[in-house]
């Protein structure tokens, strides 16, 4: 092998934060074998998975085991799409021709390793703000979620890509998610779906390769507003996702 490209790749079980996300994950291969029960993928995804995936036992149970995140037994569009990229990157191009079995004998898989790189420009449309704890962010429901659910939307994933790429590019900055919610609803269903909605957030993350034990999650819901939940435009605003790069300078990303 030529000693450029040599230098180039690393074996998967020394990944750098850098890798592509899809390599950044430790992936569930249990599901699916000789033996086990066949499983039935349902949800609006479905028809979107590439025909490798719906079409074997392995494949449709790396889809469950990995991307149902609510664990609804349904796949929805934006999991389809996740699995697929994950499953584009895995294969190298070669679905057809992938090797589930491999990945039960322990076979070393090869992935590219290089700088970090981010976008600094997407990561000024953040919109970052200082705050005592770091840089913060904010995200809107109708950016990620419908009304009342802690579901991310399709394009959702899109909107958080320019920061995974920042947080994989740099392994040490710790994260918290803080959901909130308007004051319609009890204070019990307000505190769950705030919750549920900034768990949600962190899940995307963890697919896309950002290990998730660099985050800090927690719901408030209504409890912390930044306008009067007299008005529709008001409670609009409280219904929001906070994303905090702890100890970072909102300066970092502003030029």
């Amino acid at each position: 092998m030529n000693m450029g490209i040599k230098r180039n790749l690393v074996v998967v079980s020394i990944i750098c934060a850098a890798a592509g996300p899809a390599m950044a994950q430790n992936w569930d291969w249990s599901g699916g074998r000789r033996g086990q029960p066949a499983i039935r993928l349902i949800g609006a995804g479905v028809p979107a998975l590439y025909p490798e995936l719906r079409a074997s036992n392995r494949g449709r149970a790396f889809v469950v085991r990995n991307f149902d995140r609510n664990r609804d037994g349904r796949i929805q569009p934006v999991e389809a799409r996740e699995a697929n990229r994950a499953f584009e990157i895995l294969a190298d191009g070669r679905r057809d021709r992938f090797d589930w079995e491999a990945r039960d004998r322990g076979t070393l898989v090869v992935v590219r390793d290089g700088p970090g790189r981010w976008d600094r420009a997407r990561m000024r449309g953040y919109g970052f703000r200082q705050t005592p704890r770091g840089a913060t962010m904010t995200l809107a429901e109708e950016v990620l979620f419908a009304t009342d659910s802690a579901v991310l939307r399709p394009g959702a994933i899109a909107k958080l890509e320019p920061l995974a790429d920042y947080l994989r590019a740099n392994p040490g900055v710790r994260v918290a998610i803080d959901g909130h919610t308007d004051a319609r609803g009890t204070d019990a269903h307000n505190n769950a779906l705030s919750l549920r909605r900034a768990d949600a957030v962190r899940a995307a993350f963890d697919q896309m390769g950002v290990t998730r034990a660099r985050f800090s999650v927690q719901g408030f819901g209504e409890r912390q507003p930044v306008a009067s939940n007299a008005t529709p435009q008001g409670m609009r605003r409280n219904r929001r996702v906070e994303v905090t790069l702890l100890g970072r300078r909102a300066s970092e990303f502003a030029g």
